[in-house]
C-alpha cells in the first residue's frame, strides 16, 4: 500500500505555527510510523540533532526539506530560530538522532522555549528504547508492579554514581538507564557488588538492530555473563528490578490509607494514629498524618 493511498492520514489536522516533536527509529528503519512520514512531508522545515545523521533517514523516505542543526550545544539559540519560523506561520518538526526527542536527547529546552513563546507543541509518538525494553522485560517489571524510574545515562563522576547506586539499591521501582559500550563492564560489575544476589537484571544491547541481544539474569550472574558475552559493543539499556520489601517493613502508603479509611467511621484521628503506630511500626507523626488524610478522604465521599 502506497503512502499516498492512506487517506486517513490526511484527515489529521496539521496546524501551522506549531512545532511537531517526531519520534524516529532507534535502529530499524522499518519502525518509522506512517504518521511520522506524513508529518515530516508536510513540514516547512525540520530541526535535527545532527543534520548529517538525519539526512540518511530523510533521503531513505524521499523527504526533502530544509534542515536546521539543533543539538545540546546550541539548543537555546536554535529554539529562537525555530520560533521565528513559527511566527511566520510555518510548520516545523524536531527529530533527534534516534527515538523520541527529549528522552535523554535534546528537545526539552526547545519545547520549553516554544511554549513560552506561545506556540503549540504537538507530539508524534513512535519508537522509544525505554518502552521497547520494558515490553520484553517480564519479571523485572513484575517485581515492581509496573512502576519504574528512568535515570537517563549512567553518570561517571564518583559522587553522582554512588548516589545513583544507593537509589537503585533502595528503590522499589524498576530502575532503567542507558550505558555506552566503553563503560558497560565497569557499570555492571558495580551493580553486581551493590545489589542483593537475586535481584533481577534485564540487559538490552542494540535494540531493534541486527545484533540485538536481550538477557534476563540475576545480579549474582553478572560477572559470569560478562566473561561469556559474545560482545559488549553497541548501545545498552539496563533494567534493574525494584527492591522487594522485607517481611517486617512498614506497609506502603496506599495500604496504610486503606486501613485508616476502614477505621475512620469508628475512631477519631488520634485513635487511628495510635492503632497504626502500634500495629504498623510507624512513627506517631507519620501515623497521625495518615489518619488526617483518611479523614479528609472520608469527608469528600
Amino acid at each position: 500500500m502506497e503512502l499516498g493511498s492512506l487517506d486517513f492520514l490526511k484527515q489529521q489536522d496539521l496546524p501551522a505555527g506549531a512545532l511537531y516533536m517526531v519520534a524516529t527509529p532507534i535502529g530499524n528503519l522499518g519502525d518509522i510510523t506512517l504518521r511520522a512520514l506524513h508529518v515530516l512531508n508536510a513540514m516547512n522545515g525540520i530541526a535535527c540533532e545532527d543534520t548529517r545523521h538525519s539526512a540518511s533517514l530523510l533521503q531513505q523516505f524521499g523527504i526533502h526539506k530544509k534542515c536546521l542543526a539543533l543539538h545540546a550545544h546550541n539548543e537555546l539559540g536554535g529554539a529562537q530560530t525555530v520560533i521565528q519560523h513559527l511566527a511566520n506561520n510555518e510548520r516545523w518538526a524536531y527529530i533527534s538522532d534516534a527515538g523520541t526527542p527529549g528522552v535523554s536527547d535534546p528537545g526539552a529546552r526547545l519545547v520549553d522555549e516554544v511554549q513560552k513563546a506561545g506556540f503549540r507543541v504537538i507530539p508524534v509518538p513512535g519508537a522509544s528504547s525505554v518502552s521497547c525494553a520494558i515490553s520484553a522485560s517480564g519479571r523485572v517489571m513484575l517485581n515492581s508492579d509496573g512502576q519504574f524510574q528512568f535515570l537517563g545515562f549512567w553518570p561517571h563522576k564518583a559522587k553522582e554514581r554512588d548516589l545513583l547506586l544507593q537509589d537503585i539499591s533502595s528503590s522499589k521501582k524498576t530502575s532503567i538507564f542507558f550505558e555506552s559500550p566503553h563503560n558497560i563492564r565497569e557499570t555492571l560489575l558495580l551493580l553486581a557488588n551493590s545489589l542483593e544476589k537475586e535481584r533481577p537484571i534485564f540487559i538490552c544491547r542494540e535494540l531493534t538492530k541486527k545484533f540485538e541481544q536481550l538477557v534476563s539474569i540475576q545480579a549474582q550472574e553478572i560477572s559470569s555473563w560478562i566473561e561469556n558475552a559474545e560482545s559488549l559493543k553497541g548501545e545498552f539499556i539496563i533494567l534493574v528490578a525494584g527492591r522487594q520489601a522485607s517481611g517486617d517493613e512498614a506497609p506502603e502508603h496506599n495500604s496504610l490509607m486503606r486501613w485508616a479509611s476502614a477505621l475512620s467511621p469508628y475512631l477519631g484521628s488520634k485513635e487511628i494514629a495510635a492503632v497504626l503506630s502500634q500495629t504498623m511500626g510507624l512513627t506517631k507523626k507519620d501515623a497521625y498524618q495518615i489518619a488526617l488524610d483518611a479523614k479528609v478522604d472520608e469527608s469528600k465521599k
